[in-house]
């Protein structure tokens, strides 16, 4: 495999023709065995970063799945941040299932989306090590413009010596949500909910709240709750109803989970709220008392969904 070592002493030409070289997937494979640290030190330096980088985003088409990259149309731009506080600019054109470097980048580039990240963060998002999307709600990586264009470019990589994707961004784990909500600012998570990903984090948190029932307490309860969340861009309403029945949740969403079907109780707040509440990071007690969430019917059944489904915060 691949020694990464081998570049910190090598000049730009040198490091451009071993990382050209080498197998695509020994490359990427060599990415992610190394320590952060290591990859700092050895791709961080002024001259071999943007070799690396430049080289690690024309060979993407080696080691991206071509069904994902097809899916793709627009400019992708990467501004990664150096240590002297300056920005360094990279772009991709998808189009016609096709990867095509653009050479000339400026701040003013028409791009569909810029991606604003370490060069760290960079190599774990195409190396297929990081969720670009958690990242995004994590605020160590920042998307302007077509967040779906940006988690599709996150989804696109291969797990080394596989077909298979490395990751889906699309796909979140509610626990590691539930830890990140732990650190970012309200004024982050409203950003990010305003944005093209608010359906995607919004539908993975409803999706997998039966996994994180407490079926002791849930054995017996007949309870059905609805959810008008606030705050979509577009001025709807986004809608859910979870249903508690001895011990199983069911959730609908859209159409299915209209008004005027039978529920003990309705909770509208905004659409961060409830991912704050949903992953334990705002109090429901508190939630209603100080108006954050605003509830019609039976309030203590409104409260007790809180208790029957808890996502745990990983430590």
């Amino acid at each position: 495999m691949l020694d990464l070592t081998s570049l910190r002493d090598a000049d730009p030409a040198s490091a451009r023709a071993l990382l050209q070289e080498c197998p695509a997937e020994e490359l990427v494979a060599a990415l992610r065995a190394a320590p952060d640290d290591q990859l700092v030190a050895t791709l961080g330096g002024d001259e071999i970063r943007p070799v690396a980088v430049e080289v690690i985003l024309h060979r993407l088409h080696e080691y991206a799945v071509a069904e994902r990259v097809a899916a793709l149309d627009g400019v992708v731009r990467f501004d990664l941040e150096r240590r002297d506080g300056g920005v360094e600019r990279h772009a991709l054109r998808f189009a016609d299932g096709e990867i095509t470097p653009e050479t000339e980048v400026c701040a003013g580039y028409p791009a569909d989306v810029v991606l604003t990240t370490s060069l760290l963060r960079f190599v774990r998002i195409v190396s297929g090590e990081r969720n670009a999307g958690l990242e995004y709600l994590a605020g160590s990586l920042d998307i302007t413009g077509d967040a779906g264009l940006a988690l599709g470019v996150g989804g696109i990589f291969r797990v080394p010596g596989t077909g298979e994707a490395a990751m889906d961004p699309a796909q979140l784990d509610p626990v590691e949500v539930a830890t990140v909500l732990g650190s970012v600012s309200r004024e982050h998570l409203e950003r990010v909910m305003a944005s093209d990903f608010r359906p995607v984090v919004l539908g993975e948190i409803f999706r997998r709240l039966p996994d994180f029932v407490d079926r002791r307490k849930a054995q017996g309860v007949d309870l059905t709750i609805g959810f008008r969340l606030l705050g979509n861009p577009s001025g709807e309403v986004d809608r859910y109803v979870v249903r508690v029945r001895d011990g199983v949740v069911h959730v609908e969403s859209g159409h299915a989970a209209q008004d005027g079907e039978a529920r003990d109780a309705t909770v509208t707040c905004q659409g961060y709220d409830y991912l704050k509440l949903a992953t334990g990071h705002l109090n429901p007690v508190l939630g209603v008392l100080t108006g954050t969430l605003k509830v019609k019917g039976d309030k203590a059944k409104a409260l007790r969904l809180s208790s029957i489904i808890d996502i745990p915060r990983a430590r």
